[in-house]
């Protein structure tokens, strides 16, 4: 479908289009399934929610089901050189020409999610501070332009989600609201806690969680305690199982976990998975997918009890010259990262799972000196950054890789 008009937003030069539609589902075919997390009650469609749903076939009825493809990118925290560098003329921000090279990848996706990792700043649309006064925190702006470059839904729930404190919370979902992207993680009202994210592609309706394993030195608001999803085995499956009955045919989990600068999984991590994948209600999976985030550098990526887990797919983009760890040490493969592409296919009989057909990974890399992200799977590298692409491109291959998930198919896409 073609994409969303940005307001107050210059298109680029390059038309953005989808394969199929991919809309939000609004319509959760009447069904009143309670969740597990703070505050119970059932699940409710709202306004943020509509969007409309597949055409119609030619004969009338609801369009067939088909495959689609889910796209998943890196973290999103852009550090305060690609703030600078976003700065347009006047009080502006532009960061999709630092998105520019991976805009092919998620544009042509039927689904594409972002996992944002910052918060963003007081400011208006065209006016005010900076932003980016931290590494967590960004212009309002990075909202439209994550919409512009193709984004469907991010998860928002991460040890940074609270920087800001309520207000940050409440100011990211508007901007996000305002961009036209849907979010799960974080939530301004009990009720919008109790919800995931509602997205639809190829006929199948789509249900994203978010988890985070905490959230550093800051603590919940008094008296919201649902503020931010934190990660709990139980709670996990028991949203799972309400989405399923809520009418998701796929249900995937967002998770911000992980031991950061590590490139293996930790314990956690694959206990967690485990369970998780293990996880059955009437021997169908409760998880169709899980995509991890936190680490800031490439993981593995794992077929485990038949479901997919990606442990962690580094940051999409976090500044030029980001492989800065807390320690201030330079580390290169900070500024390595991967975008996760599933094409699901529908069951060959109702009620049975939408099975992934098709894994691939597509590697990518900061471009420091240049201050944007490219795609090393793309056109073959020229000139002086060549060796460090390539590099970048095998080291990437190798840790998402490492636990053997070219057995069981996984490739490298373009």
């Amino acid at each position: 479908m073609a994409r969303r008009p940005q307001q107050g937003s210059t298109p680029l030069a390059t038309p953005l289009t989808r394969r199929g539609a991919t809309a939000v589902a609004a319509v959760l075919l009447g069904a009143t399934a309670a969740c597990a997390g703070p505050g119970g009650g059932p699940w409710s469609a709202d306004a943020r929610s509509e969007r409309p749903a597949s055409a119609p076939s030619a004969a009338g009825g609801a369009a067939p089901e088909r495959r689609f493809t889910l796209v998943a990118g890196g973290g999103v925290l852009p550090h305060d050189a690609v703030v600078r560098q976003a700065r347009v003329r006047g009080d502006g921000y532009d960061f999709r020409p630092v998105l520019a090279g991976v805009r092919p990848v998620v544009s042509a996706a039927d689904l594409a999610i972002c996992h944002l990792e910052t918060v963003f700043s007081a400011v208006e649309e065209q006016g005010g501070d900076a932003g980016g006064r931290t590494a967590v925190t960004s212009p309002p702006q990075l909202a439209k332009n994550l919409a512009a470059i193709g984004y469907d839904a991010c998860s928002t729930a991460s040890d940074h989600a609270l920087t800001d404190g309520a207000a940050g919370v409440e100011r990211t979902l508007d901007a996000l609201d305002n961009a036209g992207i849907r979010h799960t993680g974080t939530a301004r009202t009990a009720a919008e806690a109790r919800e995931p994210a509602w997205l639809k592609a190829g006929g199948a309706r789509v249900a994203q969680l978010a988890y985070t394993y905490g959230l550093d030195d800051a603590q919940h608001p008094g008296g919201q305690p649902w503020a931010v999803a934190l990660i709990d085995e139980e709670r996990i499956i028991a949203d799972a199982r309400a989405a399923r009955r809520a009418g998701a045919d796929v249900v995937l989990v967002s998770l911000h976990w992980g031991t950061a600068w590590q490139t293996a999984p930790d314990e956690r991590q694959l206990a967690l998975a485990g369970a998780l994948t293990a996880s059955k209600t009437a021997g169908r999976p409760d998880i169709d997918l899980i995509v991890g985030a936190h680490a800031h550098v490439p993981q593995a990526y794992e077929k485990v009890n038949g479901t997919w887990v990606v442990y962690g797919t580094g940051d999409q983009f976090a500044g030029a010259g980001a492989g800065a760890r807390h320690d201030r040490q330079r580390d290169p493969r900070g500024d390595r990262a991967t975008i996760g592409r599933f094409t699901f296919a529908p069951p060959a009989r109702p009620g049975e799972r939408w099975e992934v057909a098709k894994a691939e990974f597509v590697p990518q890399w900061m471009d420091a000196a240049a201050g944007r992200v490219v795609n090393t799977a793309g056109a073959p590298a020229k000139g002086a950054d060549r060796d460090e692409r390539e590099e970048a491109k095998e080291a990437v291959s190798a840790a998402v890789l490492s636990r053997g998930a070219a057995a069981d198919g996984l490739t490298m896409g373009r």
